[in-house]
This record gives C-alpha cells, sequence and structure tokens, in this order.
C-alpha cells in the first residue's frame, strides 16, 4: 500500500480537484477502458520525420526535468523545485487514451535525477540520490521514507543538478557539475586569469561513481570515474557496448571574456556541445582547453593563454578524449537516450536521442536548440551524421531569449511499447511521439 498527497490537475477540460487519497491499491485495473490512442490533431504543435505522430499527455505540471516510464506506462517525472509539496509526479492513463487524466506527487526535495532500475526507482535532489522500492505495479512505496543512497555532494548554485543513470553491473553514475564557466579567480570576470592546476576539480567537474545497493553513501566514498566535464546534464548507458555516454555544456563568454580574440558571432557558434563515450579514468579537458566544431579540434583556453587557435599544452588539455560528436554551441543539451524499442524504423535501433533545453546566450544572434535530435549509432559507435528528429517547441516566432520559448525539452524516455517521451521544463508538457507501422506499411 502507498500512501499519496493526490490531485487532479486541470487536464483537458477536467476541473481541479483536491483529495486526501489514504491508500493505492497494488492490484491492476482490469476494468480500465481502451480507447486506443490518437494523437493530437496538430501532432502537439511539433514538426516530426514523415510516419510520426505526436500528442501531449498533459501540459502543465511544473518544471518537469528528467522523468521515466514503467512497464505498465506510468510516466514519473522529477520536478526541478516541489510544486505544492511534490517533487516527484506520477502521471497515468486511466481510460487508456494516452492523455494523462491521474495525477499523484510525493518527495518534498527538487532537482533532476530519476531512474527506474532493477526493482527501485532512484531519484535525486542537488545533493543527494534516493531509492524507493516498487511494488507488483512498479510504483514506488515507502515514498515518505525513502532510502539514501548518496549524501552530501556539492551545491554551489551553479551547474548543480545532479543527474543519473545506473549500469548493468551495480554502479550508479552521478554527474558532479563545475561552479564555474572556466574555472577563473573570478568567475566570468573580464580580465581574471584562470586557476592552474584548477582546484574544482578534485571535488567536481566530473562523473562520481558510487555503488548503487549501498545504503548512506558520503561523497568521499564515491570514485571520481572521470574528469574534465564542465557540466553533464543528459546521460545514458548504452547496453549496446556497455559503456556510459555523456553530452556535455560547453563554456560561455567566450567574447565578453576576451574580446580581442573573438566578436559576438565567433561566441555565439563557440565551442561545440559534445557527446562523449566515457570510460573510467578518461578526461575531457575542461577547463583548459575546448572543442571547436569549426576547425575540428582542441583549442587552449584564452584563460590559459589560448588565442582561439593554439593547441593545448602539457598539463592543460593534450590527451583529452575526443568527442564522439560535436554539435553547434550553447544549445544546453539536457536528455540523453539510446532507443531499444521496436516501435520506430529500423534505422533508430541503438541510436541516441538528444534533447536539447535551447541556448540563452546567443545574443544579438537568433537563440537555437529547443529540439530534440537524433544519432544513429551501429556496433555501439555513431554511423552517420546527426539530425533534426522533433522540432516545434519553443513555437513559430524567433526566440531571441529564453524566456520567448513556448516549451523546451528537457529529458527523454522510452515505454514500453516503444513511444518516446518528451519533458518540458517551462510549463511542464510530457509530449509523446509514436510511430505506426501498419499504417506506414509499403
Amino acid at each position: 500500500m502507498i500512501s499519496f498527497s493526490y490531485r487532479i490537475r486541470p487536464l483537458y477540460g477536467l476541473s481541479v480537484v483536491l483529495l486526501a487519497f489514504g491508500a493505492l491499491s497494488c492490484a491492476p485495473d482490469n476494468n480500465k477502458k481502451e480507447k486506443g490512442i490518437l494523437p493530437d490533431p496538430d501532432n502537439a504543435a511539433l514538426k516530426l520525420p514523415e510516419g510520426f505522430a505526436a500528442l501531449k499527455v498533459t501540459d502543465s505540471i511544473g518544471k518537469a526535468r528528467h522523468l521515466a516510464v514503467n512497464r505498465n506506462g506510468d510516466i514519473i517525472v522529477k520536478l526541478e523545485r516541489p510544486d505544492e509539496g511534490n517533487g516527484i509526479i506520477i502521471l497515468q492513463d486511466e481510460d487508456g487514451d494516452g492523455r494523462a487524466d491521474r495525477q499523484t506527487g510525493f518527495g518534498s526535495y527538487g532537482g533532476t535525477g530519476i531512474a527506474l532500475h532493477g526493482d527501485y526507482l532512484y531519484a535525486s535532489s542537488n545533493t543527494s540520490v534516493f531509492r524507493y522500492p516498487l511494488n507488483d505495479r512498479q510504483l514506488p512505496e515507502s515514498t515518505n521514507a525513502p532510502d539514501t543512497i548518496i549524501h552530501g555532494l556539492i551545491d554551489q548554485g551553479q551547474h548543480n543538478s545532479k543527474s543519473i543513470v545506473l549500469d548493468d553491473k551495480g554502479s550508479i553514475y552521478v554527474n558532479i557539475g563545475a561552479y564555474s564557466n572556466a574555472c577563473q579567480e573570478k568567475d566570468r570576470t573580464k580580465g581574471s586569469p584562470g586557476m592552474y592546476p584548477c582546484p574544482i576539480l578534485d571535488s567536481a567537474g566530473g562523473i562520481w561513481q558510487f555503488r548503487a545497493n549501498e545504503l548512506k553513501q558520503s561523497y568521499g566514498e564515491g570514485k571520481r570515474y572521470a574528469t574534465g566535464l564542465r557540466n553533464v546534464v543528459g546521460l545514458d548507458w548504452n547496453r549496446q557496448d556497455q559503456s556510459l555516454y555523456v553530452m556535455q555544456h560547453g563554456r560561455d563568454n567566450l567574447s565578453d571574456l576576451f574580446p580581442e580574440f573573438f566578436d559576438a558571432t565567433a561566441s555565439a557558434n563557440l565551442p561545440a556541445e559534445v557527446m562523449y563515450k566515457i570510460e573510467e579514468g578518461d578526461n575531457a579537458g575542461w577547463p583548459y582547453v575546448y572543442y571547436d566544431q569549426e576547425q575540428g579540434k582542441y583549442v587552449l583556453a584564452p584563460e590559459y593563454g589560448g588565442d582561439g587557435k593554439k593547441d593545448p599544452e602539457e598539463g592543460k588539455g593534450a590527451g583529452a578524449i575526443p568527442p564522439k560528436v560535436a554539435f553547434p554551441a550553447h544549445m544546453a543539451p539536457n536528455g540523453l537516450l539510446f532507443y531499444t524499442g521496436d516501435m520506430f524504423p529500423e534505422k533508430y535501433k541503438n541510436g541516441a536521442f538528444v534533447a536539447f533545453h535551447g541556448s540563452w546566450n546567443r545574443v544579438p544572434e537568433e537563440q537555437t536548440g529547443y529540439m530534440v535530435a537524433f544519432v544513429p549509432f551501429k556496433n555501439g559507435e555513431p554511423a552517420g551524421e546527426w539530425e533534426v528528429f522533433a522540432d516545434g517547441f519553443a513555437g513559430t516566432a524567433p526566440v531571441m531569449a529564453p524566456g520567448d520559448a513556448l516549451h523546451r525539452p528537457c529529458g527523454l524516455a522510452q515505454g514500453p511499447d516503444g513511444s518516446l517521451y518528451v519533458s518540458d521544463d517551462v510549463t511542464g508538457a510530457i509530449y509523446r511521439i509514436m510511430y505506426d507501422r501498419q499504417e506506414n506499411k509499403s
């Protein structure tokens, strides 16, 4: 039995109802109506490849970050900050039309990370990772008293989201973002030199590995699995080659801090947002270098003597691991998902979807991103150019500032039928993208 504070939101014209819901039965609902799932007439305002369709599961649950979908199709969403006391939201479709008509919540903390693995739900705040046992309906129990898996993680305000992913060998990986742009003595300050060696790397700017089934692990009990990563919000475990993949947010402020080397256009277009395959002990080079996708190489950061062209130096980024994929600058890759479902065409099998939250610092140029991209993979490696998969989240008007975007993609999840779910942290919309094999048969 589980205890929830339960309410129905104004979803699809329903009025707001507040209820004290004492107990939720663990038995399946055999009387659930199956209406069939039809996409929204306008595909939820999204632009999709031919054969795909979309609907909004809901439109207003709060600042939705990462999400997971259990094998019954229930959607579990982590909120950046609690909404009416609930930091985790469960959305259920009771009449079988694909849209949420029941919403429950628990967890009084905000954050980003959430994952279903084995018999547990894992969720993170900005300082801790918690674990909830699942009942036979794949719903969390003991919601008022979760296990604490990890505690005492650094939260310095900047780049503080603790994204998580689990492997198949008993480990959980946590992003500890660098609380800095480029490790300057005075962060984001013109003329301030970079600290060398960068002291932030001792405790942040990387991926830490912990044991998934051990309670109350302190920060110091974790292992620094990889370093030189400014901030990773999107990460996933690629089960085809049993490796960790991450999406790094590149640095900012090149023209603001070093106008002698970079004009506004260069600063808007550099550096790349990159996908890395991460193995234990890897170093991606931050803060000493950044990846210039136009030159196709790492260059030395200006805080450490670079001028936009100089190569890395010994001890300052030389030997940084190469990216697997380089994307345009400042698009903020917040979600990564390797697709293993059977609904989508074969080209998508084992490929990577990336949710781009959208840029904020391309002024005076138009902001960009706000979409979901796809990278084809073969035998565990990228096997072709990346492409825009789902667009239109931001609306049709030009986005000159991030506040102009109607929706901003953040998290990705795969449903039991192979549908792709996308969260939005502006209004809290949840999108479901589907493909109809019968309708698209040749």
